[in-house]
C-alpha cells in the first residue's frame, strides 16, 4: 500500500525497511568511530570509570525531568526532506543512516549521550561496541516501526507525545541503574 507522499511504486513498509537497516548501519558505524576514540583515552580506573558513567547518566536524567537545564552536543535539525525526493528506497536508507549516526539530527533524550561516555571511557572490545551500536539503531528504529505498526499514525504520534516525558525518565533511569550495577559490581 503506498500514501500521498511516497514516491514511485516504493511501498511504506519496505522503505521503512530500508530506513531501519540505515539506522542500525549508522548506529554501527558511530560506535566503531567511538570504539577507535576510545584507543586514544588512556586507562581509567574502575572507580573513576563508574563514576563518571553514573554521574552522567544521573544528570542525563534529570535533565531528561526538566531539573536542570544543559545544552547538548548535537546538530538540532532534521535531515533534509529533499533526501527522500529523488529516489524514496535510496532516500529511506540514506535517511536512516544519517539519522542513526546519531550525529545529523536531533537526539531527544540524553540516553545516547551516557552510552557515548560508557564506550569512549571503558575502552570495550569490539563486538560490545558493535553491539551497542546495533542496540543503539534498533532502539531508534522501534519508533517508526511501532508508528508504522499502529496502523493510524496520527494517534500514535498523539499518544508518544502524550507518554514522551515518561518513556524519556524511565529509559534514563534504567541505564543508570545498569550501568551503576555492571559498573559498580
Amino acid at each position: 500500500m503506498t500514501s500521498p507522499g511516497w514516491r514511485g511504486g516504493t511501498r511504506q513498509g519496505a522503505a521503512l525497511a530500508l530506513f531501519d537497516v540505515g539506522l542500525v548501519l549508522g548506529a554501527v558505524l558511530s560506535a566503531l568511530v567511538l570504539w577507535v576514540v576510545s584507543g586514544l583515552v588512556p586507562p581509567v580506573p574502575d572507580t573513576v570509570l563508574a563514576s563518571v558513567v553514573v554521574a552522567v547518566a544521573v544528570a542525563g536524567v534529570a535533565r531528561d525531568a526538566g531539573l536542570v537545564r544543559f545544552p547538548l552536543p548535537q546538530n538540532a535539525r532534521q535531515v533534509p526532506r529533499n533526501v527522500l525526493t529523488e529516489n524514496v528506497a535510496r532516500g529511506s536508507l540514506r535517511f536512516g543512516f544519517e539519522m542513526g549516526t546519531g550525529v545529523r539530527t536531533y537526539v531527544s533524550s540524553t540516553v545516547p549521550y551516557v552510552l557515548v561516555v560508557a564506550l569512549v571511557l571503558a575502552g570495550p572490545g569490539l563486538l560490545t561496541s558493535v553491539a551497542a551500536g546495533v542496540g543503539f539503531g534498533l532502539g531508534r528504529a522501534l519508533t517508526p516501526t511501532a508508528r508504522f505498526a499502529s496502523g493510524d499514525g496520527e494517534t500514535w504520534d498523539g499518544r508518544l507525545h502524550t507518554h514522551l516525558r515518561t518513556i524519556k525518565l524511565v529509559a534514563g533511569s534504567a541505564v543508570a541503574a545498569a550501568l551503576g550495577v555492571l559498573l559498580f559490581t
